[in-house]
């Protein structure tokens, strides 16, 4: 745990006591503070109090003797509508903060040069912030991992100059953390998302880009026009950028070329890794990943040698884009972190002849924008609720059935990839969709797709050969 002395003994109120709650709640009163806890939830303030948390219906607590109310990235601060306890510390002029805002602060009060790069993007911040977890600890170093990839930031060890923190932002919690400053800050992209809680582009755009305006050195993908116009903004502010591209080359950062990672210094170019036969960073979307955590590893001086190590070694992340078993010639993959339809698309790419399952809590514009892809697609196997308009979109295109669930689903891919006469045919799920419909999490419905898949007849688990 990092105890947060900097708010040592400061009134601070706490709202949102899931999993990062606690955490944070523990945190503060091991630090000093005074601490108030709540949460709407009557088994949330239980468990809390149980662990010796003081908990107080912030509804009765006088806001103006708060010197600050931390919040969870989960409870709304700005869109649909601010939750009531954002209009009660705004009424009483309290700043709003989150776990990372507190473990920034911490690291500048005890240990202002350990070192700390943290991740962010619309898609595939996870398998970076692994990737470079990775390549870290292949490197010899003591790697604290956390944030938005499943550990509470506060959970890790304290911020020291001989300890790396790795840390996955989402942009509710960055929305949270006004002055985050890591050593290396990374964007990899921004396409539509989240509008329900940032209600415009625009808004969205900005909060994810103060994570690399306080950085030392900004790391920004440049394939889309929001990052690009971000990344000259900061050559303006006089940030250090290392620009990154799948598409074309760059004067200066990384980019690749036939699965070759170049860097280019002032137009002077030289390969520095290979991806070909890596199977768990296949796809484009997998080296615009590799190419963001080398120009982290390499700005804190991660020899080339060490990188290349780790990039073959790396095992990839569960529910992106995993290779679960084969039956046959058929693999079975398991993407179930393709919550929007750009992120389902990385995936279609990576393909040749897909029986694709597909949908659930649909997001907006729908999979419209993968029709490029159709072609790919031997059948569409659709659950959840954006079943029927997914097979409005494909109709005429795709053969579809309406599955429904994901058992049902399963079993009918797997029926008809097994007497498909391709080379390598593909049953993936890839929803394009959120899960709330079905599951709780991406991560249970992923887990339902594999457990399903394992139990057929013949599955035999899937084993990288090096």
């Amino acid at each position: 745990m990092t105890p947060i002395t900097s708010f040592a003994g400061k009134s601070v109120a706490v709202f949102g006591l899931g999993g990062s709650g606690l955490v944070t709640a523990q945190a503060l009163v091991a630090g000093g503070a005074e601490v108030s806890a709540w949460d709407d939830k009557a088994e949330a303030v239980a468990k809390a109090a149980a662990l010796g948390i003081p908990t107080v219906d912030l509804r009765g607590l006088d806001f103006s003797r708060v010197d600050a109310l931390v919040l969870s990235p989960g409870v709304p601060l700005t869109h649909p509508k601010p939750h009531w306890t954002v209009e009660l510390a705004k009424a009483a002029g309290v700043e709003i903060i989150g776990d990372i805002e507190l473990f920034c602060r911490e690291r500048r009060a005890i240990a202002p040069s350990a070192p700390f790069i943290a991740i962010t993007g619309t898609n595939g911040k996870s398998t970076t912030t692994a990737l470079i977890a990775h390549l870290f600890r292949v490197d010899g170093w003591d790697v604290q991992l956390g944030g938005n990839i499943g550990t509470a930031i506060l959970s890790l060890d304290p911020p020291a100059k001989d300890r790396i923190h790795i840390v996955e932002c989402s942009s509710f919690q960055i929305d949270l953390a006004p002055t985050i400053d890591p050593t290396v800050g990374i964007l990899l992209n921004l396409t539509e998302d989240h509008l329900d809680r940032h209600d415009t582009m625009e808004r969205y755009a900005a909060i994810k880009a103060r994570l690399v305006r306080g950085a030392g050195t900004a790391v920004v993908g440049v394939d889309d026009d929001w990052c690009s116009t971000i990344a000259s903004d900061l050559d303006k502010r006089g940030v250090a950028v290392e620009r990154i591209s799948v598409r074309r080359p760059v004067a200066n950062g990384y980019f690749v070329d036939k699965g070759r990672i170049v860097e280019a210094d002032d137009a002077v170019i030289r390969e520095v890794a290979n991806l070909d036969g890596i199977g768990s960073l296949r796809g484009a979307h997998n080296a615009q990943n590799a190419a963001a955590a080398i120009a982290a590893a390499r700005a804190l001086s991660i020899s080339e040698a060490e990188i290349v190590e780790g990039l073959k070694s790396f095992p990839g992340l569960a529910h992106r884009m995993e290779r679960v078993a084969r039956i046959g010639r058929a693999l079975f993959v398991n993407d179930s972190k393709a919550t929007n339809a750009d992120a389902a698309e990385k995936a279609l790419a990576s393909y040749d002849r897909i029986y694709w399952i597909a949908g659930g809590k649909p997001k907006t514009g729908g999979i419209t924008s993968l029709a490029s892809y159709f072609p790919r697609i031997a059948k569409a196997y659709l659950i959840g609720d954006a079943a029927e308009e997914f097979a409005a979109t494909l109709a005429g295109k795709v053969e579809t059935v309406m599955s429904g669930t994901m058992d049902v689903a399963v079993a009918d891919a797997a029926r008809d990839a097994a007497t498909d006469g391709a080379a390598e045919p593909v049953v993936l799920l890839s929803p394009a969709c959120a899960s709330y419909d079905q599951y709780s999490n991406f991560e249970q419905r992923g887990d339902h797709f594999r457990s399903l898949v394992l139990a057929l007849d013949g599955a035999k688990p899937f084993v990288e050969v090096k």
